[in-house]
């Protein structure tokens, strides 16, 4: 049994955090387990020298996430002001340690129907796609599904309900017609779901650098920026006037129908991506979360984008 499981299955106690930050050792340490994590196991600490958010990879996570390009990112954005900043890397024992961001809400799905918050919301987005950062890891959005494609078939996985052969050979035409290059990608966070946006209470402002932080850099790449959007928007499912005011928000006048477009175009790729990797994830997580109805709900709703993009557009795969 490897560390990573080890830590993964036993108690996350005090002793621990000496394991982990030897020079916290004699010193009273608060700890809470966090909520939200499907894939990681992750935990607040806090003692005198600081507070931290601990995460404890997920048994075979290695499958499909890269450490390094993980931390790579996470170093890269806190410099940018989007993240926070990195404490530990420890990818021997599958743990990263990075400063807790307090005084703050984690967004719900509700809070993309709050026009109000779009600047805030959309801000980091901005600051992540224009910030000439190259990331090590490059993610191509058809490439990623194959690749997930590929990992669940070497677990033999049972899904034959599902056609999968038929609806990835879909997103293959429609990578063809959306026909954007690796060279024109920008960096990406590609997991932009509600509970990754931490925005600082008004009455904290000072004390922090932005209004908003993004968390959960694990699928970070090089990426086409509207699949960010489309990512984000088959995660929160807002009513499409909502959509509309988000991408507005984020093109100022520039672009819209084009952006607006191009986003339509992804959104079948991150359902069927999700789709895969909750299959995945139903035949190797310990964890204790309902992958098959996600996965399913995921896949239901490619469909139906895919259906949307050809009477919408005339694009028909």
């Amino acid at each position: 049994m490897s560390d990573t499981t080890r830590l993964l299955t036993q108690e996350f106690t005090a002793e621990v955090c000496h394991r982990l930050l030897p020079d916290w050792k004699g010193l009273d340490i608060h700890i809470t387990q966090l909520s939200g994590g499907i894939t990681n196991k992750l935990f607040r600490i806090q003692s005198e020298k600081g507070d931290y958010t601990v995460r404890i990879y997920g048994d075979k996570t290695d499958l499909f996430i890269n450490r390094d390009c993980e931390a790579h990112t996470i170093q890269e954005m806190a410099r940018v002001g989007v993240a926070s900043n990195m404490i530990k890397y420890m990818p021997e024992i599958g743990v990263t340690i990075v400063e807790f961001i307090g005084d703050s809400i984690v967004l719900t799905n509700e809070h993309f129907l709050n026009p109000s918050l779009y600047p805030k919301i959309v801000t980091p987005i901005r600051k992540i796609h224009a910030s000439g950062v190259r990331l090590k890891q490059i993610f191509n959005p058809l490439v990623e599904v194959m690749k997930m494609s590929a990992i669940l078939k070497r677990l033999n996985a049972a899904c034959e309900e599902f056609d999968i052969a038929g609806t990835i050979e879909r997103l293959v035409k429609l990578s063809s017609i959306i026909n954007i290059p690796e060279s024109e990608y920008t960096p990406c966070h590609n997991d932009l779901l509600a509970d990754n946006f931490i925005l600082i209470n008004d009455d904290a402002r000072d004390r922090y650098d932005a209004p908003m932080y993004i968390i959960d850099w694990e699928y970070a790449g090089m990426a086409p920026r509207y699949y960010d959007f489309a990512d984000m928007f088959q995660e929160i499912l807002v009513p499409r006037a909502a959509e509309k005011g988000i991408v507005a928000e984020y093109c100022k006048g520039d672009n819209f129908d084009r952006t607006l477009f191009f986003i339509d175009l992804f959104k079948p790729f991150p359902d069927i991506y999700w789709f895969l990797w909750s299959l995945i994830q139903l035949n190797i997580s310990k964890i204790e979360f309902d992958y098959y109805d996600y996965g399913k709900t995921k896949y239901d709703n490619a469909i139906e984008n895919l259906n949307f993009i050809e009477k919408e557009y005339g694009v028909a795969v």
